[in-house]
């Protein structure tokens, strides 16, 4: 691959394509699988849309669910002869006042990178811990071989770690720059042949866009593109879709396929894509030049989408603190759970990617309010006529966190208008349609596997209540108390100990900070 498209490549991620980070050491923690399971007596939130019912006993066998059966009424005593039977060997979870969902899926986890400082283990077990229990790559910034290595552990639950699906970065390890759709074509057939789940483009010449969307969709893998404002003037995302790309992330793409007035965003005259503040800054206008929402052409382009089957991956989270810097910064989780060298690379820098703050104010945030604002309007709209919206984090980027971050996005989606059913179906069925596993992960049915969330509260009245710290509430003396935070990630019929995970993420960050003698601080005192 030519030097300088993987320049083009690092000044978006600011990861090389080659530097890889520590592998996931051997699995030490997890029950399980079991020849029988049985979760007794939960609510039960399916992901398919349907309301919560409950108490049911779910029956896991090995790794898959066998049975959902019904066991009563709430406020009424269970007739226990009614009630599944346990087999011997078998292994019971009282989960009466439990609710149990489908295990999530983010639709944009990528697996750390050396500039950020971040092991295997520390980003799979803020993700595990946060009920996350399938990833998609988006790049394989670790290199493909290194990712399909941890895919395999993974499937073969030798370490702690989701599921993982890997897309590699377009052109990755091609040996020339591909300039021509043959050179397209082959490298897609490469791909394929060395094992990607599919493909994640950033942009190319339309010839070469074009021919390798439609052969990665001919050999029947899928796609997804981040719409780099370096291409997105000659190739936007409903030409994405139209060729057969099956998802887009984030929403660059998306306002150039709707221009009216113009056909080039609206750039500053000394803007330059390389200064990151010029890059998010004037990001943050871009919605406004568009069509305003439910007009002719903004219609039009929804529609078409839908009907391409196109899915929408929005990432609001990792955008967040662009509309405000301060809320991002000061997240109670970071002083606990965000190594030193990932606090390092969130700072204002003119190198480490989405480290933007030079000078970041009202007046960006004000922008970046509005850019919200018209950007929900279109995702919510987009749910409302039956298209695709999935959840995903990219993080550890712009003072997001792993797992966190996640349970962010989810709250962004409820923000959109979102009901929160409709919340957990993105984060989860939704998810598993857009991967193409639906008949195996997404949610909680008979004959499907058995990735599940256990969670002591109700997540539908608080989503707050999944973050790995929980929520606040008062207790009956008037004392703030912590409650919530995801109990148990059950993937594979093995159980994880959500809480344990943490701790054991904790240790691995208060042993960085001991042996840095480092402490967090806010950028410039």
């Amino acid at each position: 691959m030519g030097k300088k498209y993987v320049l083009f490549l690092s000044i978006l991620f600011s990861y090389s394509l080659t530097a890889q980070i520590a592998k996931a050491p051997p699995r030490s923690e997890g029950e399980g699988p079991w020849p029988q399971l049985i979760l007794r007596g939960a609510t039960l939130i399916n992901g398919t849309g349907a309301p919560p019912f409950g108490p049911v006993d779910i029956v896991i066998e090995r790794n898959r669910i066998v049975q959902i059966s019904s066991v009563g009424y709430p406020g009424v005593a269970i007739n226990a002869q009614s009630r599944p039977k346990l087999k011997e060997g078998g292994s019971e979870i009282d989960c009466a006042g439990k609710y149990v969902l489908p295990g999530f899926i983010d639709m944009h986890g990528h697996i750390g990178g050396t500039a950020q400082g971040t092991p295997a283990e520390y980003v799979f077990k803020l993700w595990m811990a946060h009920g996350i229990t399938t990833i998609r790559d988006p790049s394989c910034g670790n290199g493909l071989e290194w990712v399909l290595d941890q895919k395999t552990q993974s499937a073969q639950n030798k370490i702690t770690a989701p599921r993982i699906y890997a897309y590699t970065a377009f052109g990755m390890g091609a040996k020339q720059q591909i300039s021509t759709p043959d050179q397209a074509i082959e490298w897609v057939r490469e791909n394929q042949k060395k094992g990607a789940d599919g493909i994640k483009f950033f942009g190319a010449a339309p010839a070469v866009m074009d021919a390798a969307i439609r052969e990665n969709k001919k050999l029947g893998l899928r796609s997804t593109c981040h719409h780099a404002q370096l291409s997105v003037g000659q190739w936007n995302a409903l030409q994405s879709a139209r060729a057969g790309m099956t998802s887009m992330e984030h929403w660059y793409g998306l306002p150039e396929a709707m221009f009216t007035d113009k056909t080039i965003q609206n750039y500053p005259l000394d803007y330059n894509y390389n200064n990151e503040q010029d890059r998010f800054g004037e990001a943050g206008k871009l919605w406004k030049q568009t069509a305003q929402p439910y007009s002719e052409k903004w219609n039009a382009v929804m529609n078409e989408m839908i009907a391409l089957d196109f899915t929408l991956d929005p990432t609001f989270d990792t955008y967040e603190a662009s509309r405000d810097l301060h809320r991002a910064r000061t997240q109670e989780w970071h002083g606990i759970y965000t190594l030193p060298a990932l606090w390092k690379f969130y700072e204002p820098n003119r190198v480490s990617h989405g480290s933007y703050w030079f000078s970041w104010g009202t007046e960006q945030e004000v922008a970046w309010k509005e850019n919200f604002r018209l950007w929900m309007t279109f995702i919510n709209e987009y749910k409302n006529r039956g298209g695709r919206v999935t959840a995903g984090s990219d993080n550890a980027f712009i003072y997001q966190l792993y797992g966190f971050g996640f349970i962010r996005e989810l709250e962004l989606l409820r923000e959109a208008g979102f009901h929160p059913l409709e919340v957990i179906r993105s984060a989860t069925l939704y998810g598993a349609q857009a991967l193409g596993a639906e008949k195996e992960i997404g949610s909680v049915e008979v004959g499907k596997l058995a990735d599940l969330v256990i969670i002591d509260e109700n997540p539908l009245q608080n989503l707050q209540l999944l973050y790995g710290v929980g929520a606040l509430k008062l207790s009956a003396d008037n004392k703030p108390e912590r409650v919530g935070g995801v109990r148990y990630t059950i993937k594979d019929g093995i159980v994880y100990d959500a809480k344990k995970l943490l701790d054991d993420v904790k240790r691995m960050v208060d042993a960085e900070k001991l042996k840095t003698n480092w402490k967090l601080a806010q950028p410039g005192f």
